[in-house]
């Protein structure tokens, strides 16, 4: 029982985190830097793709975590 219950907090700890994360990184699209790169490059920066898949993968864990049967 204990180690079902533990799946389940870390489940929502890490939705929790991958959400953070992805809106961190939205936050930080906008930036003043993170414009400039896009403006020379055409491309967001590696921090905001960092931010946007990191937080993608954490929360698809937690999510796999919170929502399996045992």
């Amino acid at each position: 029982m204990a180690k079902k219950s533990n799946s389940k907090l870390l489940g929502a700890i890490l939705l929790a985190a991958g959400i953070g994360l992805a809106f961190w990184g939205y936050q930080l699209s906008d930036s003043l830097g993170s414009q400039l790169t896009r403006v020379f490059s055409g491309a967001p920066s590696n921090k905001v793709m960092m931010c946007y898949i990191s937080g993608g993968v954490s929360a698809v864990a937690g999510l796999f975590l919170l929502l399996r049967k045992s």
